[in-house]
């Protein structure tokens, strides 16, 4: 039962907005692009440094899922992270590509495998469209610095899940990951076996949840797996930080008011 109703207030979270004037800065803007992987059309959300016009240099990219809650609070349900605005006041030098989730085919795009109860698992083709087809997009669009160490991938609860997967399938693409609120859980044993077939893992990752999230499984999920982590170098590297938050909940709030710190961390 606590599944369901998790599953049901997630989809809610992320359904359709709330009308209302929009709060994205002039910084971000938005363009469609054809996901022949997902046989549909992807709109992506863009995020440019403030003297992005102005300069010549190449920036390090973040890709985020759910992007209809990262910029703006007339497309999110439930309030935005303030990406925009956050990374504006600290003149952050990093662009930000959101990829804005597929409504009622969310939970088959963020989750690596099927559930025996809630179906789900195809994120493998929504990797693929990412690496194969947006990410040559942005590259070719925007000065970008294109190798793993300055690409990193960013979500909350099943993107949480779903960005740590992609640092296993690609990690000569992704060399940071923010894994926030992740639903380990959905593919709890099928995520333990693939870390147990993975004989390195060099990503920089943070880790971050709530002790108030309303699922007594994610601290724990979340801390077996940053241990696996640590079995695979070593911990003086300072390649991976968790952070537990007290009273933190499962919600936009959480991830909203911590996104700096991950950011400031990863970069």
């Amino acid at each position: 039962m606590l599944k369901t109703i998790y599953l049901l207030l997630v989809f809610l979270a992320f359904g359709n907005g709330i009308a209302q004037q929009s709060t994205a800065s002039p910084q971000v803007s938005t363009f469609e692009l054809e996901a022949p992987q997902l046989k549909t059309t992807k709109k992506i959300w863009v995020y440019l440094p403030k003297n992005y016009s102005a300069s010549a240099k190449k920036y390090p990219v973040i890709y985020m899922h759910d992007a209809q809650n990262l910029f703006d609070a007339k497309t999110s349900y439930v309030g935005e992270w303030n990406i925009d605005e956050t990374l504006d006041s600290i003149n952050a030098q990093v662009i930000v590509i959101g990829i804005e989730h597929g409504g009622e085919k969310r939970i088959d795009e963020l989750t690596p495998f099927p559930h025996p109860k809630y179906a789900g698992g195809k994120a493998d083709t929504y990797l693929d469209f990412i690496v194969k087809t947006l990410k040559p997009k942005v590259d070719a669009t925007y000065r970008t610095k294109t190798n793993a160490k300055n690409t990193a991938i960013m979500g909350s609860s099943l993107g949480g899940l779903v960005s740590f997967y992609a640092a296993l399938k690609y990690p000569d693409v992704f060399g940071k990951v923010g894994c926030l609120s992740p639903s380990f859980w959905f593919n709890r044993n099928e995520i333990n076996d693939l870390m147990a077939k993975t004989e390195k893992f060099n990503t920089k990752i943070y880790f971050l949840c709530g002790d108030n999230e309303g699922d007594a499984d994610v601290i724990p999920d979340m801390e077996k797996v940053e241990k696996w982590v640590n079995t695979k170098r070593c911990e003086c590297k300072k390649l991976n930080k968790k952070v537990i938050i007290k009273g933190g909940q499962h919600n936009e709030k959480l991830w909203r008011e911590n996104f700096k710190k991950a950011y400031l961390w990863l970069f």
